[in-house]
């Protein structure tokens, strides 16, 4: 694969016990080293008008200003120094590499992962939480729809970090050209992504929410993909396609409940590209969560060995009935349940 990484994204430093470390990238990094086919590339940053097309330009301001007298607490959870407004500019720019790349025609063993910091998916529209400041995905996918170099009307997301990816939800909730997917771990922080927020107004259906409960695994991780996801998608016909790829549902990560192993990644990424190639979209993935150093650059790495031919190994488990239960209810909300066999 390659790499968007920017040793600017190394600066942002919100402290030595915060989770969203930049020894997060540095694991990443060194895993990396074991692994044949890898590139790195440094994508530009992007400026506040960039940003602005997907965020309230007067809380820009208010970030870059809070950078640059020293930053701080923004909020509990989420902290600047002075370095991190060029962070979130290369962050957001690394995003937007990734998108040009795979509009450009980068598939298979060069296609294109995005591993900025900090990350993006919980950045609403006029305000930072959850360690974000700026909707990595969301400037990329703006960027490619309103670029006159590439033919994109409409794009996909699906977002499988284990927390609700709120701030993408609430920058396109009412639009038609951005398909939101969200597979998430039910009542985890923010607390929001229930299956019937859907959408309004010229998005009513095109925000698909998939809280799982507690204790889900791969085999039923997969089957929302094949299920509700793939059926989805495939009726939206997207021309790009954006793995918001957070890996904080693993089974060992310190701040979640569902029971996904590294091979289940790999599993994902496998279904993800073949669904990308059923519906011809360009594909990209952008980093989001995953706070075990160990657990995130083994499934970074695997997602990479996936592209670079490794066959994943399929699990041989069955759908639960709470599982089971929210993916038909998933499939009612959006009218696809007759397209669907569980």
């Amino acid at each position: 694969m390659q790499f968007g990484y920017s040793e600017v994204c190394v600066e942002h430093d919100p402290g030595p016990r915060h989770p969203e470390s930049p020894d997060r990238l540095r694991a990443i990094r060194e895993r990396l080293k074991r692994k044949h086919g890898v590139e790195y590339v440094e994508g530009d940053p992007v400026g506040i008008d960039v940003i602005s097309t997907v965020h309230d330009r007067s809380y820009l301001e208010s970030i870059e200003e809070f950078c640059a007298e020293g930053g701080g607490n923004w909020d509990p959870d989420t902290t600047a120094v002075e370095e991190t407004w060029d962070a979130i500019r290369y962050s957001a720019g690394q995003a937007c590499w990734a998108v040009e790349k795979a509009l450009e025609g980068a598939t298979g063993r060069k296609t294109p992962f995005a591993i900025g910091r900090p990350p993006g998916h919980h950045a609403v529209v006029d305000d930072a939480m959850g360690f974000c400041f700026a909707n990595n995905v969301a400037v990329a996918a703006q960027q490619a729809l309103e670029s006159d170099e590439y033919d994109v009307d409409r794009v996909a997301i699906v977002d499988w970090d284990v927390h609700h990816g709120n701030g993408t939800q609430d920058i396109f909730y009412d639009r038609d050209d951005v398909f939101f997917v969200s597979v998430h771990e039910q009542g985890l922080y923010p607390g929001t992504g229930d299956l019937g927020e859907s959408g309004e107004g010229d998005g009513e259906g095109a925000t698909m929410n998939v809280p799982m409960p507690a204790g889900t695994d791969d085999t039923e991780y997969l089957a929302v993909i094949e299920g509700p996801v793939a059926a989805a998608l495939e009726s939206y016909d997207p021309d790009l396609l954006i793995v918001s790829a957070g890996f904080d549902a693993h089974r060992h990560d310190p701040i979640s409940r569902i029971r996904l192993s590294t091979e289940a990644y790999a599993l994902l990424t496998d279904r993800i590209r073949g669904l990308a190639d059923r519906i011809d979209a360009a594909l990209a993935f952008v980093l989001e969560g995953g706070y075990g150093l160990e657990l995130l650059a083994d499934s970074v790495a695997i997602v990479h060995e996936t592209f670079d031919g490794r066959e994943p190994i399929e699990p041989d488990g069955e759908v639960g009935d709470r599982a089971a239960s929210v993916i038909t209810d998933v499939l009612v909300e959006h009218g696809l349940e007759d397209e669907v066999d569980l």
